[in-house]
């Protein structure tokens, strides 16, 4: 216990002396992970609209002629269920459409109620087994009598899919690097003071301390580097992420039908991995500063 206390003291001490250099690694590292939350958010929401455009294409929804009557869309639907690929065929009223618009509009729902008549037409709402066989069943379903239009997105899915993928994959690059860059910084900072306290640490070795006994004051300021770090960067993105829902509007992603990620849940979450982030990239940075006192 001796020794625990006597690490986290020195550490405590050895931060207040190098004050101004342990602020400036606080700003940096504090910097490059809200730059990093900011990539996380982004990968994590793209991830959501992705899910989201896969359900357009999940099913494919024909939009059927006013003239036509119900026993017709029951002859189309059981001509739909044959069709190799097609999981299930159901029928949407148009009153039914214009419900599900209405939910989708959110508190504005009312505006709606407005309308002399309702604009929407019936439709069929096919659902898709096998996405391979969604252009056959789309072109099955465009020449039947009595459809007017198909509702069917798959090339523009599959390239808004494409880009979902490169900002993914751009996202966890530049997360990549920014923890090195964040490492590398901390790493610096330590070094300034393990060369200020080098004679100390070759007396320390001379009388027989141990590596780990030397390292463990370097490796808490680390650590407390990235705890305070990860802290105000936390805070920062929370108030962030809040102000940029509530300039959006729960009203545009209702319509747009894009979802975001609950901010308590994904702040919550994001919160232990800066932790975790913080206390590594201290831990390291503090541990590659010590290789050439201790040859470790």
């Amino acid at each position: 216990m001796r020794t625990f206390f006597y690490t986290i003291k020195q550490a405590f001490l050895q931060f207040g002396r190098n004050f101004n250099m342990g602020l400036a690694s606080i700003f940096a590292i504090t910097a490059m992970l809200l730059i990093l939350s900011v990539f996380f958010i982004a990968a994590l929401n793209v991830n959501m609209a992705a899910e989201a455009i896969k359900g357009d294409y999940d099913s494919i929804e024909i939009y059927l002629k006013d003239d036509v009557k119900q026993e017709q869309a029951d002859a189309m639907i059981a001509t739909l269920k044959e069709t190799d690929g097609v999981a299930d065929a159901v029928y949407k009223s148009k009153d039914e459409a214009m419900k599900e618009f209405k939910t989708r509009w959110g508190d504005n729902g009312y505006l709606l109620d407005n309308l002399d008549k309702n604009p929407l037409p019936n439709s069929i709402v096919i659902q898709i087994a096998d996405l391979e066989k969604a252009d056959g069943i789309a072109k099955t379903a465009s020449g039947l009598e009595g459809v007017e239009d198909v509702k069917y997105y798959k090339n523009t899915v599959d390239k808004l899919l494409k880009i979902t993928q490169f900002i993914q994959w751009a996202a966890i690059i530049m997360m990549i690097f920014l923890i090195i860059v964040s490492i590398v910084v901390v790493s610096n900072t330590i070094k300034l003071t393990v060369f200020n306290r080098a004679d100390e640490i070759n007396i320390m070795k001379y009388v027989g301390a141990t590596n780990w006994f030397i390292r463990g004051p370097f490796l808490v300021e680390g650590i407390i580097i990235g705890i305070i770090s990860a802290a105000i960067s936390v805070g920062l993105t929370a108030a962030i992420y809040h102000k940029l829902i509530e300039m959006i509007g729960d009203q545009v992603f209702s319509i747009l039908n894009i979802p975001m990620f609950p901010e308590e849940f994904l702040i919550h979450n994001l919160a232990w991995i800066f932790v975790a982030l913080g206390i590594s990239i201290g831990a390291c940075g503090s541990i590659i500063s010590m290789r050439k006192f201790l040859n470790a």
